[in-house]
């Protein structure tokens, strides 16, 4: 289907009109509301089957995916994120609007960041669609510029829109989980620059730009990091700040979408 897709995508570009939106979200964020006439698919893909709910926001096609699964039941590690991307490739996607839950390190709880940029921690995932053994041999990706400033912009436009604050730069420092991050790996990545930590972030981020499809995230901090608070971090206090964030993210999501519609 990839081909289809990417035949689909560059049809729509040269007509002047967007492909589909693509919206990616995790932990708390298993349906979209917003969708109208949603049907859901399962899509296959050289890299394994992803399942995908297909609407419209604004009257634009949109694909939803649930990185871990309708019911939580994918760990961050264990996500298909080459499957999830080439899904949004099939179904014609020319751009991705993504959303993760992290934890803040310099950020509270409740904020929500606009990040620019990336570290990569993780270290057992698979992190290209050039491993080699495709047509185009290996492939070296710019990341200079990880998350299109369009998207970041609709993404910041939205929420001012709302009267949402959100800090509208950041470093996302991505580890590989399923477990939180130690205190001092979450000072080395102080020392970097780091403003939140997640386990989902990349490669998704990376993927998505080796295959053209603008991204940009928009992270809700659920709990300081490691080191940052005075309470251990437990899953219950993360799917309570997600719940209490939850319609703000999903009333800047549709802002976004209909600025970019």
């Amino acid at each position: 289907m990839s081909s289809g897709g990417q035949e689909a995508q560059q049809a729509q570009q040269a007509q002047g009109t967007p492909g589909a939106l693509g919206v990616i979200a995790g932990t708390g964020f298993y349906a979209l509301d917003e969708l109208r006439d949603p049907e859901d698919v399962t899509v296959d893909t050289a890299f394994g089957p992803t399942r995908a709910r297909i609407g419209t926001v604004h009257d634009r096609r949109t694909v939803f995916i649930s990185r871990h699964g309708y019911d939580h039941s994918v760990p961050p590690h264990m996500v298909n994120y080459r499957a999830n991307i080439q899904a949004m490739v099939d179904l014609g996607v020319s751009e991705i609007l993504a959303i993760n839950v992290v934890g803040g390190v310099g950020t509270d709880s409740g904020d929500l960041v606009i990040v620019d940029d990336f570290i990569d921690f993780t270290k057992a995932r698979p992190v290209t669609f050039f491993d080699g053994s495709t047509p185009e041999g290996v492939v070296h990706v710019d990341v200079g510029e990880p998350y299109h400033p369009r998207l970041r912009s609709a993404w910041k436009q939205a929420a001012d829109n709302l009267g949402v604050d959100v800090i509208d730069h950041g470093v996302y420092g991505a580890y590989e989980g399923p477990r939180f991050e130690t205190r001092a790996e979450i000072r080395l990545a102080a020392l970097a620059g780091v403003t939140v930590v997640g386990m989902t972030g990349v490669p998704e981020v990376v993927l998505a730009l080796e295959k053209n499809l603008p991204y940009a995230s928009l992270s809700l901090v659920a709990n300081p990091a490691a080191g940052q608070g005075t309470e251990p971090i437990t899953i219950e206090d993360v799917q309570a700040v997600v719940a209490d964030g939850a319609t703000t993210v999903t009333r800047i999501l549709s802002e976004a979408a209909r600025l970019l519609a």
